[in-house]
């Protein structure tokens, strides 16, 4: 969705359940599911592990993946709590995932596409980051801090640094308010 700052700080959430998860999961379910890195360029140095994801426009079906047997129960406190939180309730989430930025690299700048994007909430809550990661939105650059919610205006250009030498690991997920 577009918003009128590149970055919106929501506020603290309770990410330690989620974060405790995703630490304890083995190497190898971070490349179960390559749905993301094979269908976006810009993802390749990336590491996901995919819990929803929407597809079709503009009836859309939001498919159960891999990932949800993992994350379904601390995720989903997660998201319920950011919803009623700082939107109100009610909708629905249409995406959801932990996406892994390797130390080192980078996700080229690019803007989200797909339909949803435009009537749908961005929310990134940082599991895992530090001070050399920069996330980049209309050139502004964003040092978001763990343990934070943030919604993004993704439908402008986008990207992230990481510059250190620890993986960068957000929760992600798309909320779209009720029509």
């Amino acid at each position: 969705m577009k918003l009128e700052t590149p970055v919106r700080a929501l506020g603290p959430v309770g990410h330690e359940p989620l974060k405790a998860a995703v630490e304890a999961v083995r190497p190898e379910v971070w490349s179960e599911d390559q749905l993301r890195q094979m269908a976006f360029e810009q993802h390749a140095a990336t590491q996901s592990i995919i819990l929803l994801f929407a597809e079709g426009w503009p009836n859309v079906k939001v498919s159960r993946r891999k990932g949800w047997e993992y994350f379904a129960a601390p995720a989903g406190e997660l998201m319920k709590e950011v919803v009623a939180k700082y939107y109100g309730g009610g909708g629905a989430v249409i995406r959801a995932l932990v996406a892994k930025l390797t130390a080192g690299a980078e996700i080229a700048d690019h803007f989200d596409g797909h339909g949803t994007f435009d009537i749908s909430h961005r929310i990134h809550v940082p599991l895992v980051t530090n001070d050399q990661v920069e996330f980049r939105v209309r050139g502004e650059a964003h040092n978001m801090k763990e343990g934070l919610a943030y919604e993004i205006s993704n439908t402008d250009i986008h990207g992230v640094s990481n510059r250190s030498d620890v993986d960068r690991i957000h929760f992600i997920f798309d909320y779209m308010p009720p029509r």
